[in-house]
């Protein structure tokens, strides 16, 4: 691997911090794996992210860079040559792929956490619809970014395949939790194609926990929600 002076502090369950992992492992750079407590925060998490206190933080020698698509973009930048590009090469493309890793940010994330906690089967099965409505567009995206190629970036991993990629054993944790399939093959051929491709890659296998730890965790979380709810 490539030497460089970084530290990343993350969680190990967080999609935000796999992602950052999974381009640190394309790009062949060395780094420090710092865990952190999120229900805890470490001094040296308030030092380095006081702003918003969360992770992933990449550490790169006395630069602070947070927030997982702006750290992406940081890497490709500073580290451009080194490994496979994150974003695309033109404008056009570039500002399409941020556009879609806005999208996932903004919808996909809430819809399966809805399912997660969703009360009753009718808003189970509402946030159910939304998610297969918001994979269904992305089955579009990928289609216009892969241009035929096995990924969102084309012959390799980039910006949009780690973005969406980072939430794939989530996806299948609240499959199993709510019995219902999220990522069909009659609804999205393609990003189950793509699906596969994304796994067998060795960023994936060393970065995503398995679907068993998520469930568990999970399941966790909403156990110490109903607690919580209980108690007020």
């Amino acid at each position: 691997m490539a030497e460089c002076d970084l530290k990343l502090l993350g969680m190990w369950a967080s999609p935000f911090v796999i992602r950052v992992r999974m381009m640190l492992e394309e790009k062949g750079l060395s780094y420090e794996y710092i865990e952190q407590d999120v229900f805890n925060k470490s001094e040296l998490l308030l030092k380095h992210n006081p702003t918003y206190q969360k992770v992933p933080v990449l550490i790169h020698g006395d630069r602070d860079i947070c927030e997982s698509l702006a750290i992406l973009e940081y890497i490709d930048e500073n580290w451009f040559g080194i490994g496979p590009p994150v974003l695309p090469a033109t404008p056009y493309e570039r500002a399409i792929a941020r556009f879609w890793a806005a999208y996932i940010e903004d919808k996909l994330l809430l819809s399966f956490i809805g399912i997660l906690r969703a009360a009753t089967e009718e808003v189970k099965a509402e946030k159910i619809s939304e998610t297969h409505t918001i994979l269904e567009m992305l089955e579009g995206a990928f289609k216009k970014c892969s241009t035929g190629k096995g990924f969102f970036g084309g012959d390799s991993i980039g910006y949009l395949d780690v973005t969406l990629g980072s939430y794939l054993t989530w996806i299948k944790a609240a499959e199993r939790i709510s019995g219902a399939k999220l990522l069909d093959e009659t609804k999205m051929p393609l990003l189950v194609e793509w699906e596969k491709h994304f796994l067998a890659a060795d960023c994936a296998k060393k970065t995503l926990p398995s679907v068993d730890q998520l469930e568990k965790h999970a399941r966790n979380l909403q156990v110490t929600r109903w607690k919580v709810a209980s108690a007020n």
